[in-house]
């Protein structure tokens, strides 16, 4: 099961229908929007759809999940959102399906009209499987089973990869010195594109006004060309594994101490490869540290990312506390482990005090007593009349001695109203009698 639950568009769906949501693309200027395929292989969009990219046939907002009829029955394996907007589908038979705003001919159906359901795009593509799928802000890019890539859509810095700034309104594969190779990973920035190849070089090329293609310079790329700093460096598609720092985060099925495989992966402006020596690399925008190297600097060389190696090895050594371990993401939210990942890397946690019930279990589960006490913290903020019973049973239930305390003193000061809760109504028996018992040892029901 994928946790989705925390995301606020799933909050009127109950635990039975969240429990069959397989796979979901949350996106919008809020997360108001979102497309979803189930365990059955049905597929539904709902949210504000001002932007019509929920693919149901008109441009209004649902708070109930609408049926796209068109890709229902199709195992969707990828789905990718371009913020211009636009979304690009693929089925697991390699089928591309398009929807959403087109004046850039970003839909790669030869027109430039929006299109408010999703449509098959075939052209140069049909007798070719698709496996994966990026999106920029207004271009789209697909990497076949057999390593050819194909770009389409706006290009006015060359994004496409065509040799001109021409707009492409129809699939066509990136050849240039791509021609006789073998790609295996792709990713796209808002204005940018980067193809992985198979033994370990990256290509590049697009915008490049933030450095964001690693050439050393700022002068944007019509065609692929070889990042000559990465020579030797082995880069790679990216495993089921999981890295951190700063302001990005990703996370899959689960989390293993494993070795990492490698990977590349684009932001709005900057792009992020880890090596097959589990080296990271980073380059392009960095106004707000997102690359990692301790400053604010553009950077238009691929820099190496210094990870802390104190840190790194606290990281190694609480995942792999039981060899056997696996964390599912289905167990906890997002939030968490967003919270538990920035811990291991930062010593400090930074979520609300909902959420950090949820990395509570998780500090207890590796004895990671520094960050329970953080957690604990944090708690006691988000304390009410209302959760007061609920707060007080998670301290007993994970030896939160400090939190168990405070949540004591909070019902005594405010047992007129706890006591009508329904949290109390609903109190374990024997966590009853307890509280009871230590209630009335500190005069709690004297007149």
């Amino acid at each position: 099961m994928l946790d989705v639950g925390k995301w606020p568009i799933f909050a009127l769906h109950s635990q039975e229908e969240l429990k069959l949501i397989r796979q979901a693309c949350v996106f919008g200027s809020a997360g108001n929007e979102a497309l979803y395929a189930t365990e059955n292989d049905e597929v539904f969009g709902l949210g504000t759809n001002c932007s019509g990219c929920l693919g149901i046939g008109d441009t209004q907002s649902s708070t109930e999940p609408q049926r796209l009829g068109i890709l229902c029955g199709k195992k969707i394996a990828c789905l990718s959102y371009g913020s211009g907007p636009h979304v690009v589908a693929v089925t697991t038979e390699g089928e591309v399906y398009t929807w959403g705003h087109n004046a850039y001919s970003q839909l790669g159906n030869g027109t430039t009209n929006q299109s408010l359901v999703p449509c098959q795009i075939s052209t140069n593509l049909l007798n070719k499987k698709v496996i994966e799928v990026a999106c920029g802000s207004h271009h789209s890019m697909v990497l076949t089973s057999d390593g050819e890539v194909y770009t389409w859509g706006y290009n006015n810095s060359g994004q496409v990869g065509s040799g001109s700034t021409a707009n492409q309104p129809i699939p066509r594969r990136v050849t240039s010195c791509l021609q006789n190779k073998i790609a295996i990973n792709i990713a796209c920035g808002q204005m940018c594109s980067v193809a992985v190849i198979e033994n370990g070089e990256v290509y590049v090329w697009g915008y490049n006004g933030n450095g964001q293609l690693g050439l050393g310079n700022s002068a944007n790329q019509p065609t692929p060309c070889r990042i000559a700093a990465l020579q030797g460096i082995h880069v790679r598609r990216i495993g089921h594994r999981v890295i951190y720092w700063k302001l990005d985060i990703f996370l899959t099925n689960s989390v293993r101490d494993q070795h990492l495989e490698c990977w590349v992966a684009c932001g709005y402006a900057h792009t992020l490869v880890l090596t097959e020596k589990g080296m990271l690399y980073a380059w392009g925008a960095n106004s707000y540290g997102q690359l990692g190297t301790g400053n604010r600097s553009n950077q238009s060389y691929p820099a190496p990312v210094t990870v802390d190696k104190d840190r790194c090895e606290h990281f190694r050594s609480v995942l792999n506390n039981n060899n056997d371990d696996i964390i599912e993401i289905s167990e906890f939210s997002y939030p968490v482990f967003r919270a538990f990942l920035e811990y291991l890397y930062t010593d400090s946690i930074s979520l609300p005090p909902e959420d950090a019930v949820g990395l509570l279990d998780l500090a207890t589960f590796y004895r990671e007593n520094h960050l329970k006490k953080l957690c604990q913290q944090t708690i006691k903020q988000g304390i009410s009349e209302e959760n007061a019973i609920a707060l007080l049973s998670a301290a007993v239930k994970y030896e939160a001695k400090e939190l168990e305390e405070f949540c004591f003193r909070f019902c005594i000061n405010h047992l007129t109203v706890v006591t009508q809760t329904p949290g109390f109504a609903e109190m374990d028996h024997d966590l009853l009698k307890n509280f009871i018992s230590k209630a009335s040892r500190v005069g709690a029901f004297k007149n």
